[in-house]
């Protein structure tokens, strides 16, 4: 990041369990990312990351945020909650390794694709982690 304030952020809560606000924020990111004039291409990969974010809130974590912020050559999506963490970053980045609750896989949530996902998506993707308190995503992608 050259510029230490971004163009644009935008904030997002995100109430755990809430299944029917779910996607909203993600919606409302496409929809800004749309208005200023971003490459569909690019506007793809960071509602992938801010969707799959996003539900990870919903599913696993009591509450959370979604920040997404721009700068002339990056856009930078943060998802911060309080929630249970995560035990095992490495086995939570495969394919397919899910702790949803069967009630959400269900629903046809919960596959195990969301952290994959967004590493896919993102150029550069940290996950940091504190079990019993919560979760920090910090995505990356290069304009």
């Amino acid at each position: 990041m050259v510029a230490s304030k971004p163009l644009l952020e935008l904030r997002f809560a995100v109430v755990g369990n809430d299944f029917i606000q779910a996607g909203e924020a993600s919606s409302k990111i496409k929809r800004a990312l749309q208005q200023i004039g971003l490459e569909s291409k690019l506007i793809r990969r960071v509602a992938v990351i801010s969707y799959e974010a996003e539900m990870n809130i919903v599913i696993h974590a009591k509450r959370g945020e979604i920040i997404l912020s721009i700068w002339p050559d990056l856009v930078q999506i943060i998802a911060e909650d309080i929630g249970p963490g995560i035990s095992d970053i490495a086995l939570a980045m495969q394919v397919g390794y899910s702790t949803a609750p069967a009630s959400v896989r269900q629903m046809g949530f919960g596959a195990g694709m969301g952290l994959p996902n967004m590493q896919k998506c993102a150029d550069d993707m940290q996950v940091e982690t504190v079990i019993g308190e919560g979760t920090r995503i910090v995505a990356k992608v290069n304009l």
